[in-house]
Order: C-alpha cells, then structure tokens, then sequence
C-alpha cells in the first residue's frame, strides 16, 4: 500500500501527513471473526510531526487492535535515531480538541486494543462503532536514512459489551483542617511510560508521608478511572488522588494538574502555532493549574517554548536535583524580580518526582503546601497562591517567616506590608537536613549563606527598601568543583512592604 503524498499544515496545527486509508472486505460481519490489514512505508528525515492512517471500520466490530514496528537504523555520534510514537481517535475525527480521542501510548508500547469492556493501559474503553478512525504515528525524531514502518490492524467481529462506568478518586480526604500537606504531582504509571500499578504508585506515596498524589499520564486519561479504592477506606480515604495529565508537546510539557477526570488537553501543536493559549483555558475551564515541567530538561522536545503567561505555577526542582534543576531556578527567579519590577503577579514555584519506575523515588521531591483542608479545591488554592516550599522528602520540615517592629508578619507566599525603611527580622527554621548550608535569596541574589546550626534557627535582618522579597534555600554540602549543593528544601518568597 503506497502512501498518499498529502501534507497538510492546518492554521494552528501541527504539520500532519495522511495516509491512503485502509479498508476491510466485510461491510458488516456478526458471526465473529476476525480480519488483518498490515501497512507499510517509510518517512523522510523532517516528516511532520503526526502521520495519520485512516481505517475504515465496518459495523459488527467487537474490538480493534493494532501493532506497529519501525526500524532503528545506526546513526553517527549526536544525530537522533528513530522514535515513534502512537495513538488512536475514533470515528469522531482527528479535531484538535474535538471529541474523537481514544488512547495514547507514546513510544512505550508496540500493541494495542479496544474494545467496549476493557482497553489497552493508555486508551479508552468503549465501543467499536463504525466510521473513519485514524491510527496516528508520531514521528518523535527520524534518522537521516529515514523511518520505515510497518502497521497491522486487525477488527474482531462481533456483538460489543457493556463499558463500565469509571470510578473516579474523590475530591477530598480525611484531612487535619488548616495544616501543611505533602504532595507530588507529576507521576506515570503502566497507563503511559511508567512501569509501576497505580496500587504501586499509592502504595509509594504512603511510604513517602504524603498526604497527596496527582496521576499525570503523558497525552491520556486513562489512567483517572485507575484508582478505585487506593484512596483508602470509605468514606474519605487518608491519600487524595487528584487526576490530571502531562500535555507531552513538541515544544514542552506541561502538567495539566487537578483537572476534572475524564477531561482531556490536546497535545498536537508547537508554540508557533499560537494555540497554546487555548489549550491553558481547557484545563482552567476543567478546575486545573497549567504547570510548565521541567522547562529546561535537555530530552528532545522538552524545552518549555510557550511562555509563562498562561501558567500558574513552575515546576523548578523535577526528581534527583540536576544543573537543569538550577537553571529552571534562576529563570524562574529573574521572573520574581520581573513581577516586583513591573507591579504584576508572580509565578510560584513546585516540584515534583516524575518518577516512572524503580528506583526513581515517589516523594522526591515533594510540594508541601498550606492548605485549609485536604481538598482538591484547597490544594489548588495554596499551590496558586504560592503558600508552599518543596523538599526532597518528608524527613525535611521547615518553617519561615518575616515579623515587622511592630509585630506584623508574613509566611511563605504571602507580603509583610511594613513601610520601606523599617525592620524586618526574617526567621527560618528547619529540621531533617544536618550538615546542610542555608541560603537567603532577595532580588539581589543570595544576602546570607550560612551552615544550618544545630538547632535549625537562622535569623537575619533586613528592609523592604533592601530586599523587596526574600526566599530560603537549603542545600547539601557543595559539589568538589566547587558548584553549588544540590538542593534539600527552598521556599517561594515572602513580599516585604507595601507594594
């Protein structure tokens, strides 16, 4: 089968290539079966981002299954090979944002299948109804000598089943009322690239001390019916699952967290495109936050490209702490001093685990957050909020404040509204991280380095005509070089004076 030599380049849209469609002899096949079309081809070096194979399903279809394999041509030193990933939308279309999504598995499986009882991890359960569906390849990097594929898809005939109705994670858990809670928000599982259960990934998090977990599957939802009864015992279980997803583009990811289950963001753009901005008022017309991830890991098209406008907060630390951790931090800080500069809202900061499988450790790290109870409208709340500091694991407790002459004071996220000449005592406290440095960060940079003493306290002095923020790292011992410790807490600032 030849493909058909169609590009298109929709107003915003990413370039997809559509193939010559494949059809099955049997319009309509009740007494069961099954029937295998295979397809083959190959993509230049530069083909678009998403290449498209219609399939043209008759009625009588039970379920749908499809394989694919590609080849994985030596290439020289610095040049990417090939990857490619996969997916499927129904009979409803290929739309951006429209309805037809059905199932997403990236790079991380070679097979899958649909049907109305149950699905493949990382595609939707329902029924095979007939229609133009589309098997979508993801061309993620092509070797110079090209991508050659290979497809098979294969219908089962027959009567479709019944489709379950998802049991979702409710939203909330038994809390301790107004308190600091412990989350990580930005975890896969066997439903994307990870290898862990969900009954694993919650079974992680207890043992971390967390109070909290978001399932941020790459491009898919199939995960947020996954949970059922990890959350604990009836009626509010002691782990609050929120649901969410990892928007895996071309030009960044971001975490679209705390968004209501079953809602899904679409993936299929780049920053040139100019459509990001609507695809950040779906997750917050879903409840969410738009969480940029990792803005400058160094994995291909990881680099956040989209700007900040539309975010709500950063994930600045994302698992072990990294130089690509410490560059996330500095930028994330000019944006601080940006916001005082100019009188407009700041940016806060998170971080989170991303872990997919052993021994990358659930917890680490970890988004502490103040919060009135553990609720995902709480939560969602504080971390927007900026009431929150990060930690590599709940063996790390930390308080910090700012108290004026006159008794006011502020916390983390919040401003001490004093006049501009008048002291500020700044107070950190903090356990769980002997041998650790802290360090005092202002708009100026970092005004005080100093070892944690034994008894945890620092205090340091300042003004708001000094510093107009001040925020708190603490760090383990530096690198040999002489480059800086990796991080064991940092805080979002505390504001001082009067705007």
């Amino acid at each position: 089968m030849h493909r058909r030599e169609l590009l298109r380049i929709g107003a915003g849209t990413a370039g997809a290539l559509t193939l010559e469609g494949v059809t099955f002899a049997r319009a309509d096949a009740r007494s069961g079966g099954e029937e295998s079309r295979k397809v083959t081809g190959r993509l230049p070096a530069g083909a678009p981002d998403y290449v498209y194979l219609p399939v043209e399903v008759p009625h009588g279809v039970r379920e749908l299954a499809v394989s694919y394999t590609y080849d994985r041509p030596a290439v020289p030193p610095g040049t990417q090979g090939n990857a490619c990933d996969i997916g499927v939308f129904d009979e409803r279309g290929t739309e951006l944002g429209g309805r037809g999504f059905r199932g997403w598995s990236g790079g991380a499986r070679t097979e899958f299948a649909i049907s109305a009882e149950r699905a493949t991890p990382g595609y939707l359960a329902g029924p095979v109804r007939a229609g133009t569906w589309h098997v979508v390849l993801g061309p993620y990097t092509v070797a110079p000598q090209g991508l050659a594929y290979e497809v098979t898809v294969t219908l089962r005939h027959g009567p479709a089943g019944r489709t379950p109705a998802p049991v979702h994670p409710p939203q909330r858990a038994k809390g301790r009322g107004r308190a600091w809670y412990r989350g990580d928000n930005h975890l896969h599982s066997v439903h994307s690239d990870g290898k862990r259960t969900p009954a694993e990934i919650a079974a992680a998090a207890r043992a971390a001390g967390l109070d909290w977990i978001t399932t941020t599957e790459h491009n898919t939802t199939s995960a947020h019916g996954a949970w059922e009864g990890l959350w604990g015992p009836k009626p509010e279980g002691d782990l609050l699952i929120l649901t969410g997803e990892e928007v895996t583009t071309r030009n960044g990811h971001v975490v679209a967290l705390g968004t209501d289950p079953g809602v899904f963001v679409d993936w299929r753009y780049r920053a040139r495109d100019h459509v990001f901005g609507r695809f950040a008022r779906v997750v917050h017309r879903a409840g969410g936050l738009v969480v940029p991830a990792h803005p400058h890991a160094t994995c291909v098209g990881c680099g956040w490209k989209f700007g900040f406008a539309d975010a709500d907060a950063v994930e600045v630390w994302n698992g072990p702490f990294t130089p690509d951790d410490e560059i996330a931090i500095a930028e994330w800080d000019n944006t601080l001093v940006a916001s005082v500069r100019q009188g407009r809202p700041w940016l806060p900061a998170m971080g989170n685990s991303d872990a997919h499988r052993e021994p990358q450790v659930v917890g680490l790290p970890q988004t502490v957050v103040l919060a009135d109870d553990l609720s995902r409208p709480a939560l969602l709340d504080a971390i927007r909020s900026g009431r929150s500091w990060i930690a590599e694991s709940s063996a790390v407790k930390l308080s910090f404040t700012a108290t004026g002459e006159r008794g006011a004071h502020a916390g983390i996220g919040e401003r001490l509204r004093v006049d501009a000449g008048s002291q500020v005592a700044v107070r950190l406290e903090v356990t769980g991280a002997p041998g650790c440095t802290a360090v005092l960060v202002t708009d100026q940079g970092p005004l005080l380095t100093t070892p944690v003493p034994a008894d945890g306290r620092v205090e340091w002095r300042t003004t708001p005509s000094y510093a107009a923020y001040v925020r708190a790292e603490v760090r383990h011992a530096s690198g040999d070089d002489g480059s800086p410790g990796a991080m064991a807490a940092m805080t979002n600032p505390v504001f001082l004076g009067r705007e």
